[in-house]
């Protein structure tokens, strides 16, 4: 029985990625992050960008699991 052997790869050099290339997506994921937060955490009451009780009943559950108090 006759082994082969498998001629060497060349492995493709890691190249870092610049803080350039990371900002705009850091930022948008940034305002993300606080939009949703501004919905689970304060969208109710005086305050609130929707009218009625939908959004609040859809993070309902989350709102508790995160600590903020909504009743």
């Amino acid at each position: 029985m006759a082994q082969t052997v498998a001629p060497p790869t060349a492995v493709p050099a890691i190249t870092p990625i610049s803080p350039k290339a990371i900002a705009p997506w850091a930022v948008f994921f940034g305002i993300l992050m606080l939009v949703l937060l501004y919905f689970v955490g304060a969208e109710q009451g005086a305050t609130a960008v929707i009218s009625g009780e939908g959004v609040h009943e859809w993070v309902h559950d989350g709102r508790h699991l995160l600590g903020f108090p909504c009743h």
